[in-house]
């Protein structure tokens, strides 16, 4: 869905939705044609709206992620849409836009390319001296950028028409484009980052925008002015070594840490209560679902041992907003279907929750 489309005809669309909207029962079943969630709006009614972004080019572990986003969409039909942490929050309207056919197809043809490169480095082969290689990881770097820059256009926007924007990945390299928009309204912001792994791998594998390069890129934004990472537990000595230096601009709360302090007696509202003092006032959520016990993601792509439950991280989420914190934008990625629904029911309602009070924290009211 193109928002420009939508708004050539802004006020019979504008109608047709307040019309769907004071219809529509919270507590009926999803319509088949209905947006995310079964709600009744589209990107230019909706007040929230989220950019799905079906990209794994660059995984490094199990594929399927690029699936998720549809996933994800086709599972959210079946959440309940009653929050008692926020009052009428279907009311205050969430769409999803259409999923990129464009950036499906370029998907399937480079992830074809990159288990190629990565099979040709586990052979010995690299880009340095070997011609072929080269002309690889070349296409397959440009056409991450295509995605960056078409996920940027995407969120420019929908910012300059005064939504609050999320994404749905997708690997983890897909938020990028948003976390580059957002710098052109926020001079200053922090990222609240959950994740089992740090991310701040420089070009792994030689894939400028890898998956395991999201936090690491994201540091290159001027207005990114504080990283803090929550449940990291898989990370190299070059990582810990990049935070170690960062002279509190990267602060990680690994798992081990948070769950000694747990077992020594603290309680995990005074955990929380640290973390959120570490960030800014302007704060985007970016979660990996890796960054929860994996029983909640058994087919993410790079499953670790640990993390949190689903109510221990959305609970670090309601403290940000009680303590007065504004979330500008998220993302959720690294959902792989699997062969069932679990891991997408859980994105799903990982989203709705994150979207709620995202909406919470910015003091949006009801549209309908």
């Amino acid at each position: 869905m193109d928002l420009k489309t939508v708004s050539k005809d802004a006020d019979k669309t504008d109608n047709q939705s307040k019309a769907q909207s004071q219809a529509f029962d919270p507590n009926s079943l999803a319509s088949k044609d209905s947006n995310i969630f079964g709600l009744p709006f589209d990107a230019a009614s909706a007040q929230q709206v989220l950019i799905p972004v079906p990209w794994e080019v660059t995984v490094s572990y199990n594929a399927g992620t690029a699936s998720g986003p549809e996933a994800i969409f086709e599972a959210s039909k079946q959440v309940d849409l009653f929050d008692p942490d926020v009052k009428d929050a279907w009311r205050l309207g969430l769409a999803m836009l259409d999923v990129p056919q464009s950036l499906i197809a370029l998907n399937a043809t480079m992830r074809v390319k990159a288990e190629e490169y990565i099979s040709g480095l586990e052979d010995g082969r690299d880009a340095d001296s070997d011609e072929i290689m080269a002309a690889l990881l070349k296409e397959i770097n440009q056409s991450c950028d295509v995605m960056n820059s078409w996920v940027y256009d995407q969120a420019m926007e929908l910012i300059n028409a005064g939504k609050l924007v999320g994404l749905i990945g997708g690997d983890h390299s897909t938020p990028l484009g948003l976390m580059r928009a957002l710098a052109s309204k926020y001079s200053e912001y922090g990222i609240l980052h959950f994740d089992a792994h740090a991310d701040l791998r420089d070009a792994y594998e030689g894939f400028k925008y890898s998956h395991a390069s999201i936090m690491f890129n994201a540091l290159s934004i001027d207005s990114l002015k504080k990283l803090v990472q929550v449940g990291i537990r898989d990370f190299c000595e070059q990582e810990h070594d990049l935070v170690r230096h960062s002279k509190g601009r990267i602060v990680s709360y690994y798992d081990r840490d948070i769950k000694s302090r747990l077992y020594s007696g603290e309680n995990w509202r005074e955990i929380c209560n640290t973390i959120v003092h570490q960030l800014p006032q302007n704060v985007y959520v970016s979660f990996d679902v890796d960054g929860l016990d994996p029983k909640l993601c058994p087919n993410t792509g790079t499953p670790v041992p640990g993390g949190l439950e689903l109510e221990q991280a959305i609970y670090l989420v309601k403290q940000l907003v009680e303590q007065g914190k504004t979330i500008i934008g998220f993302d959720v990625n690294e959902v792989a279907p699997g062969d069932d629904e679990w891991d997408a029911n859980v994105g799903a309602r990982l989203v709705y929750r994150l979207a709620n009070l995202a909406a919470l924290s910015r003091g949006l009211e009801p549209v309908v």
